[in-house]
């Protein structure tokens, strides 16, 4: 069963076939259509495309095993909340925001904030509810594969969505010092989530914060030490302390940030192909879980040698340790073609077992 495997290789113990998960391809309607036969379009109703949906994952299909979830993120940092708009990545541009607004008039401003007076804390009991009923709603929909609840806006994400990005970056030139003391008003804010998550019936955790680019820290190393990293690793201490399991997923290359994360207490990493899963690999292939990294590119553009080349890669690496996942590491898209993603499946399936 896909719960079994995901279990398994998130508690270490090898399970006979590479567990696997995917991320947008539930969007992709034409695969979806393809893979189901269920007739489903992006103008489907969403009764055909939650059907659509459960028969894409289910173990005699695609058969996720793991299920990537948060429940706070961006609107819970209402109303100081800015808006960088969002270009076309769903079918038919469902996606596309033209809003583009900034809560804040500059770095003067940002540096004053202080998310304790201005954000609202739910009460604890309110906060257990939402993150319990958040994990049922998961298992009633995938009941079949191993589901969690978590937070987006842990720390830089959290900033991202509250200054966006000019006003992030202008004020880090700026007062990169004042801006660590952001950060730890803003941690001492969620705290209170992180307290209640480990309160909660949720035995996995996902803890998301986008910390870098695409080429890897967009502040100095030293920045994230003093300011990001210790207020991780007080979130971390009670989910640890209350036995969850902790993925942590950041976009980007933080290849220079593996073992800090280790440090502070995560249990797993989840990785785009910018870092370096043979790192992770084998630094902590034996303790951790980690779920990566097949590049999305080889099946935007094939051959289909590229994607078996791709997907051997990454099963050189993970199919020997035991929390190891596979799974396209940024996304799979709409655009993509369907007999590529097809193509895709095909091969993972013919090596996942060990």
């Amino acid at each position: 069963m896909s719960f079994d495997d995901g279990w398994a290789a998130l508690n270490l113990e090898m399970p006979p076939r590479v567990p696997r998960t995917e991320y947008s391809a539930q969007m992709h309607w034409d695969l979806m259509a393809a893979v189901t036969g269920v007739p489903v379009r992006a103008d489907s109703p969403e009764e055909i495309k939650g059907r659509a949906r459960r028969i894409f994952v289910d173990r005699d299909h695609w058969n996720f095993d793991l299920f990537w979830n948060t429940l706070i993120g961006g609107p819970d940092l209402e109303p100081y909340r800015s808006r960088m708009g969002h270009a076309e990545y769903a079918a038919a541009g469902a996606d596309r925001d033209d809003r583009v607004y900034c809560a804040f008039a500059g770095p003067d401003e940002v540096l004053r904030f202080d998310p304790r007076e201005k954000l609202r804390t739910p009460p604890r009991n309110e906060l257990v509810r939402r993150f319990e009923e958040h994990v049922r709603g998961a298992r009633a929909t995938h009941p079949d594969g191993v589901n969690m609840t978590g937070v987006y806006v842990t720390a830089v994400s959290g900033l991202i969505d509250l200054l966006g990005w000019d006003l992030l970056l202008e004020t880090a030139g700026l007062d990169a010092r004042g801006l660590g003391a952001l950060v730890e008003r803003y941690s001492q804010w969620l705290q209170p989530f992180f307290d209640a998550l480990a309160e909660a019936d949720a035995p996995v955790v996902m803890v998301h914060d986008d910390l870098v680019w695409t080429s890897g820290p967009f502040i100095h190393p030293d920045w994230y030490r003093a300011y990001v990293f210790p207020a991780l690793r007080r979130y971390l201490a009670p989910l640890r302390a209350a036995g969850k399991k902790v993925l942590f997923t950041s976009d980007g290359n933080y290849t220079a940030f593996v073992d800090d994360i280790a440090a502070c207490g995560a249990t797993g990493f989840v990785l785009e192909p910018m870092t370096d899963m043979a790192l992770i690999a084998g630094r902590y292939g034996r303790t951790h879980a980690f779920v990566g990294n097949v590049d999305t590119r080889a099946l935007l553009q094939g051959p289909r040698a590229a994607i078996r080349a791709e997907v051997e890669r990454c099963m050189a690496i993970g199919k020997g340790c035991p929390g190891f996942f596979l799974a396209v590491g940024n996304h799979i898209p709409p655009n993509t073609p369907v007999e590529n993603a097809l193509y895709y499946n095909e091969v993972y399936e013919s090596l996942s077992r060990r």
